[in-house]
C-alpha cells in the first residue's frame, strides 16, 4: 500500500512587493455625495495599492481618489482607490481601474529607486569584490594568485561607524516624528470631517423639526441635507443647504441650530468638525 501524499500548506504572498516612500497624499472621500478633502502621506507603494497615513476616518469597502508626485516623476499619479483596512489614521488602499500610463509610472520609480540604491551600495570594481589579478611565476610556470588588500579598522573607528549608524537612525526618526507631528496639526485647520453615522451617536440633544403647514397641505415632502460645523463645545455654529425641498429648509435649520453633540476629541482635546446632517420630512 502507498502512502498518500502529504499536503503542503504555503502562506499566501503579495504578488507585487511595496517600496517605502515618504511623499504628501491628496485623497478625496465622498460623504452623502460631498466630495470631503483630507491630507495624508504615503508611507509605501506598489503597482497595485498604497499604504498611507490620512488625517480623517475612513471605512473599509469606501472608494476614494487619490492623487500623489513620485520623486522624479514629472506627472502626479491619480487614481481611485478602494480602503482594504483602516486603523486609527494608517490604511491601506487597493488601486481601482488604474490606466497603464499610471502604471508606468509607478513601475519608472520603482526601477530608478532600485538602481539609485544599487548604484549607491555598489563598490568601485576591483576594490574588494573584483576578481584578483594573476601573475605568471617565472620559475614554476603557474599562476601566482595576489593577496587581496584588507581594509583594517580600529576600535576608534568602529565606535565612530556605530555613532554615525545611530546619528542617522536619530535623524530619519526625528524627521519622521516632525512629519507626523505637522500631519496631526494641519487636520484641525483645515476642519476635520466626520461622517454623518459617526456624528449620529453623539447626539445628546436632539429637537425635531416643525412640519410647516403650508408644505403639509400642499403634500411637499422629502429629505433635507445640511452641511453643518460642530463647535468644540458641541454646538451647531453653522449651516449650509445642500439640498432638499425650499419650504422644509427653514423649519430644518431651525431645527437642527439647537441640536447638541458630544465634544469631538482629537490628539485629546476637543476640536471643531465638519459634518453632514439629512433630515427627512414624511407624510403619514
Amino acid at each position: 500500500m502507498s502512502a498518500a501524499p502529504s499536503r503542503v500548506f504555503r502562506t499566501p504572498q503579495r504578488g507585487f512587493s511595496r517600496h517605502p516612500i515618504s511623499v504628501p497624499l491628496d485623497l478625496i472621500a465622498l460623504r452623502s455625495g460631498v466630495p470631503e478633502n483630507l491630507p495624508g502621506r504615503c508611507t509605501d507603494i506598489s503597482e497595485v495599492g498604497l499604504g498611507a497615513v490620512v488625517a480623517g476616518e475612513l471605512s473599509t469597502g469606501q472608494q476614494v481618489a487619490i492623487e500623489l508626485r513620485l520623486p522624479n516623476v514629472g506627472l502626479p499619479v491619480r487614481a481611485r482607490a478602494l480602503v482594504r483596512y483602516q486603523s486609527q489614521l494608517r490604511c491601506g488602499l487597493e488601486f481601482v481601474g488604474m490606466s497603464v500610463e499610471q502604471r508606468e509610472m509607478i513601475r519608472y520609480w520603482v526601477y530608478r529607486s532600485a538602481s539609485e540604491f544599487s548604484n549607491s551600495g555598489d563598490l568601485r570594481e576591483g576594490e574588494k569584490t573584483g576578481p584578483a589579478k594573476t601573475e605568471t611565476s617565472s620559475d614554476v610556470g603557474e599562476p601566482v594568485v595576489k593577496p587581496r588588500r584588507r581594509v583594517r579598522m580600529g576600535r576608534r573607528g568602529v565606535y565612530l561607524l556605530i555613532a554615525s549608524l545611530l546619528l542617522l537612525a536619530g535623524l530619519g526618526w526625528w524627521q519622521w516624528q516632525r512629519s507626523w507631528s505637522d500631519l496631526e496639526k494641519s487636520a484641525p485647520e483645515r476642519g476635520l470631517r466626520v461622517s454623518p453615522e459617526t456624528m449620529d451617536k453623539r447626539i445628546v440633544t436632539k429637537v425635531d423639526p416643525v412640519y410647516p403647514e403650508a408644505a403639509r397641505s400642499a403634500g411637499t415632502q422629502g429629505l433635507v441635507v445640511l452641511d453643518a460645523v460642530i463647535a468644540p463645545d458641541g454646538s451647531v455654529t453653522r449651516l449650509r443647504t445642500i439640498s432638499g425641498p425650499e419650504p422644509l429648509v427653514r423649519s430644518a435649520k431651525d431645527a437642527v441650530q439647537s441640536w447638541k453633540f458630544e465634544p469631538y476629541l482629537y490628539g485629546g482635546k476637543a476640536i471643531e468638525v465638519q459634518t453632514t446632517i439629512a433630515v427627512d420630512f414624511r407624510l403619514n
